[in-house]
């Protein structure tokens, strides 16, 4: 059996970096440049300033950014968040204020941040909905 990890690789020149599949005994297996540096900071760095007790959505993230059809390009930076640093990822949502299928500590960090919950699977985004024009 093969174990695969994913990385990210910079080129030494040059912006674009590439999610590269090393799977061990046969190297790497290249994704394609999906992904590059710039865009993927843009996004979290647009996370770090979701403040706490507040959520934003996939798609409010991309418009941010100026890619407004792009909310399932924001999932996938953020399912690979974690190798780029610590960022606030719960606090992002679904454009329905559905939380993340199969994480059960979503809810409980954003409980612990005074997000109210309208049931178990959804945020209240009426009331908890990240205003980023207005602070």
């Amino acid at each position: 059996m093969r174990s695969c990890v994913l990385s990210f690789e910079s080129p030494p020149a040059g912006l674009h970096g590439e999610i590269v599949r090393v799977c061990e005994g046969n190297g790497a297996i290249k994704m394609g440049q999906i992904l590059n540096e710039v865009l993927i900071y843009e996004i979290l760095s647009v996370v770090g300033e979701i403040p706490e007790g507040c959520v934003a959505t996939y798609g409010q993230i991309a418009k941010l950014i100026g890619r407004d059809k792009n909310a399932r390009l924001v999932g996938k930076v953020l399912s690979m968040a974690e190798f780029y640093g610590r960022y606030p990822c719960h606090r992002v949502v679904n454009h329905a204020g559905r939380l993340v299928p199969g994480w059960r500590e979503q809810a409980y960090l954003l409980q612990q941040e005074g997000v109210p919950l309208k049931d178990k699977f959804h945020v209240d985004l009426k009331r908890c909905q990240w205003d980023c024009e207005n602070g």
